[in-house]
């Protein structure tokens, strides 16, 4: 059993690789129930488990009470004084206490019944556990049975057991430097990771990782928090000056209630858990499973090689033109082309005809249907960029329906990127969205959306709904994942990415609907290298759209080898988006050479265990390794000609000391306890040479 109880009031949640157990804990005085952690770690037994129920209290004062880091949700009430999970108002008194009222067990999930000692108000503490992944999954669900306001309510406060020091890791960004990676020690005090503009944003990444400063990237213990979704977030990591850990993660947005009416209810979305003894290298590792297994909703599919003509045309796409670049990209052996912005209303720049999702009418009078026949009789698969949530002024929608955009009453109504937001809480627009989208994928025979989102919210209201206009924070996200589902239940062959001016929509609510996601829009291999670094640390090679574009990049103006920017796009989803037609033909034969070469070992990029070698990527000789089967694909880098220091070998991981694998290409044969003892020697780490050298090393086990 996956749960079990220990006894009236604690229970073991067992995964493959670690127990956790908590109880609620009743004070004798005041019959004040408080849900809380009592172990997260290496797996027991259940005897072993029942003797890890209670914990001895720290020192406690008139001025604090440790264990409040220890709860599954810290209430704003009683004698705490940290960062509350939850925050409620009953009229006049902000305040919750809360009485044990019963749990519910069934088939790997716990509810914790929680009521209020004074006010018809229900909390539900959820947890859920599954034989085949570590991670553990937390919500929180409210109902009202009373009017009340809710200013702050997370999905779960996890506790991190006690060590002599923490270290947190997680990712920092700006456009164009999405999931740069951090560690260092955590302070004593709160560390807050935020979102406040209503999509999972650029700046940072809704998960954080905690160790005690010993922790390697294949050794040493890692507890892990992420929450899944996608619009304005928070996660709190209170580091007590007694000692302990707490991170407590949820939606929302600073400053707006949601006001619930009686009968209504709120969920919150997971906030997921993962213990791992194998270091970083492991907890990554168990994340992407999870992706894989319980997230991304075909996962197993493998994904085609894709061109983007953006690069190659901007907004100025005309069906000639695109055509032509399509017979060119399937000679590369490309298997999917998508044609992003420009196709639409009047859409000559970004300033005009978001909204307007009909046919540009000067450059296609006839419509697209032809353009697409042309590029499916190419042999290729087709696809289109869109965004759904992007309001333009200058758009005939926005003449008719300018209510239909996030505003406030009485306040201006700012740009940004030329455009407003969409409120995708309506239901009336959302019902516009899929009706739309429903008709071009079905009249174009579309295989494949790109679904981008261009800016943050600003003046996030509706007025219509008065008091409860603040709801839209929530159910902006909301509405957004609904019309993804609805889309793709009747387009089952469809396939969706996300984008949101880059990676300002990565995470494990946004990947439940898309196929994969782009993590930032600059292509320059060598920064690409950071952000897919950060990128690996929690999500799957197999979801991330990796792109080969021009040099010197359009972006950083940095010239690179052709080998290089597809070596480090082929750590991914392999996408072309160059301008092919100002290719040499020298580089149109290198391509599809690379091209071939991705695809016999893509399954193993996409579904295989992922290493990360060696040193840091980008700065360094470094490495990623996938392996699946019998199959080891290896991608080394060397961005420094002159690197005379560091390691002359690249030493493997993860294969079976006692097993041989012979190399591609010299048909040599070594023994996994060599390759991992010793090592390789990739030509890419000759001590001098150019800048930018890479290799593609593969090894099949004999």
């Amino acid at each position: 059993m996956p749960v079990i109880p220990l006894d009236d009031h604690h229970w073991a949640l067992t995964t493959p690789g670690s127990t956790y157990v908590i109880g609620v804990e009743i004070d004798p005085h005041t019959g004040e129930a408080a849900p809380r952690q009592t172990y997260w770690g290496p797996r027991l037994s259940p005897e072993a488990a029942r003797q890890v129920t209670g914990l001895p209290e720290r020192h406690v004062t008139s001025f604090s009470t440790p264990a409040e880091v220890e709860e599954l949700l810290p209430v704003d009430g009683g004698t705490r004084w940290g960062s509350p999970s939850l925050q409620v108002t009953f009229g006049h008194a902000r305040s919750a206490e809360l009485r044990f009222v019963r749990a519910d067990l069934q088939d790997g999930r716990l509810d914790l019944v929680l009521a209020d000692a004074s006010h018809p108000f229900e909390v539900v503490l959820s947890l859920r556990v599954r034989e085949d992944t570590d991670v553990i999954e937390r919500w929180t669900t409210v109902r009202a049975g009373t009017e009340v306001a809710v200013t702050r309510l997370d999905s779960g406060n996890w506790f991190v057991p006690d060590a002599a020091a923490y270290r947190y890791s997680g990712v920092f960004g700006t456009w164009a430097e999405e999931s740069q990676l951090q560690r260092g020690p955590l302070p004593v005090g709160e560390l807050v990771f935020t979102s406040r503009q209503g999509i999972t944003s650029h700046v940072a990444n809704p998960w954080v990782m905690i160790d005690a400063g010993e922790t390697t990237e294949e050794h040493g213990e890692v507890w892990g928090v992420a929450l899944a979704w996608s619009g304005s977030w928070r996660l709190t990591t209170t580091h007590r000056p007694e000692g302990g850990v707490g991170v407590s993660g949820g939606f929302g947005h600073d400053g707006p209630r949601w006001t619930l009416a009686p009968g209504e209810e709120l969920i919150t979305p997971s906030v997921l858990g993962l213990y791992s003894r194998g270091g970083y290298g492991a907890a990554s590792r168990a994340w992407h499973a999870y992706a894989r297994e319980h997230v991304l909703p075909t996962s197993a599919e493998e994904r085609p090689v894709l061109y983007n003509s953006w690069e190659a045309t901007t907004f100025a796409v005309t069906e000639a033109q695109q055509l032509e670049l399509a017979k060119t990209a399937a000679a590369l052996g490309v298997e999917l082309y998508v044609i992003d912005d420009g196709w639409f209303g009047r859409r000559d720049d970004d300033t005009t005809s978001l909204g307007d999702w009909f046919p540009h009418r000067e450059r296609f009078p006839e419509g697209l249907r032809g353009m697409f026949d042309g590029i499916r009789e190419l042999g290729m698969r087709g696809g289109l960029w869109v965004e759904p949530e992007g309001l333009s002024k200058e758009s005939e929608l926005y003449r008719a329906r300018p209510d239909w955009a996030l505003h406030l009453e009485h306040r201006r109504r700012d740009e940004k990127r030329g455009q407003l937001v969409l409120n995708f809480a309506r239901e009336d627009v959302r019902d516009w969205a899929l009706g739309w989208l429903d008709r071009l994928v079905t009249d174009l025979g579309l295989d494949y959306l790109k679904w981008d989102m261009n800016r943050p919210f600003t003046q996030a209201g509706w007025p219509e709904r008065e008091a409860g206009q603040d709801r839209v924070w929530i159910e902006h996200t909301r509405g957004v994942y609904r019309v993804m589902a609805s889309l793709r239940e009747r387009h089952p062959g469809l396939r969706i990415e996300s984008c949101a001016g880059g990676g300002g929509r990565v995470d494990f609510g946004i990947m439940r609907y898309t196929d994969e996601v782009w993590p930032s829009d600059n292509t320059d291999a060598r920064d690409r290298q950071t952000v897919q670094h950060g990128f690996s640390q929690l999500y799957p090679a197999g979801a991330m759209s990796a792109w080969v574009t021009d040099s010197p990049n359009p972006s950083t103006r940095r010239a690179m080898p052709l080998r290089y920017r597809f070596h480090v796009a082929m750590a991914g989803v392999l996408g072309i988006g160059g301008n092919l037609s100002e290719w040499t033909s020298g580089e149109l034969e290198t391509a599809a050479e690379l091209i071939a070469q991705y695809k016999r070992v893509r399954a193993t990029v996409q579904h295989g265990l992922q290493y990360r070698l060696a040193g840091t990527p980008g700065a360094e000789r470094s490495a990623v390794q996938y392996v699946r089967g019998g199959q080891v694909v290896v991608l080394v880098y060397n961005p420094l000609g002159n690197a005379r220091r560091g390691p002359r070998r690249l030493r493997l991981t993860g294969l079976d000391p006692e097993a041989v694998y012979e190399l591609e290409g010299d048909g040599s044969r070594w023994y996994g306890a060599t390759l991992m003892a010793s090592g390789i020697r990739p030509a890419a780490w000759e001590p001098i040479g150019p800048d930018h050298r890479s290799d593609l090393v593969v090894l099949r086990k004999v």
